[in-house]
């Protein structure tokens, strides 16, 4: 049955990648019924320890992709992507797959502003002034010096995707993504 769940996921995550790359949104109606999903499925099939279980993989979610969406460096459907992530995997995978998707998203962001001329300056730059103003105020502020439109646009929902499937992967191995009897 894990298998099935699996493949869902991956399916949810892969369609997520797709609308985020598409149009930089990860759409409600994609993450809300994931969400229900869910819960419904942990909740029936495994009565009320699966559904806490599903119930603390989605608040984990919340809570890790919240502080980043405060501060604007994420989307809300980020959010309610690691949500839905959350509330298949339960709180234990979902804070792996969140350390596979902040290292990945790292690297990623890493490399769209490198690929952008002037964006590592330009960062670097608003840092170093945030930086001042924090040590001449002790306020922290963070200064920008560019308009946001000539920085690069990260689709977060590409980093979830893959460190929630590296997440999947390291839990369950390659079987966990073959039904049982297609073998």
């Amino acid at each position: 049955m894990q298998s099935y769940l699996n493949i869902l996921l991956a399916a949810i995550l892969l369609t997520a990648v797709f609308t985020d790359l598409r149009g930089q949104r990860i759409p409600n109606w994609l993450t809300f019924p994931a969400m229900a999903f869910a819960l419904i499925f942990h909740g029936t099939t495994q009565g009320l320890d699966g559904l806490l279980f599903s119930l603390a993989g989605l608040a984990l979610g919340c809570g890790v992709m919240l502080l980043p969406y405060l501060f604007g460096a994420m989307g809300a459907g980020d959010v309610k992507l690691m949500m839905a992530t959350g509330a298949f995997l339960g709180a234990s995978a979902t804070f792996q797959a969140f350390i596979l998707t902040s290292l990945i998203g790292g690297v990623y962001a890493l490399a769209m502003l490198v690929r952008h001329k002037g964006a590592v300056r330009r960062i670097f730059g608003a840092l170093c002034d945030s930086a001042s103003l924090l040590l001449a105020t002790r306020r922290f502020a963070y200064v920008r010096q560019t308009d946001d439109r000539k920085m690069p646009r990260l689709c977060y929902g590409v980093a979830i995707a893959a460190g929630t499937l590296g997440a999947m992967y390291m839990t369950y191995g390659p079987a966990g993504f073959i039904p049982a009897g297609w073998v």
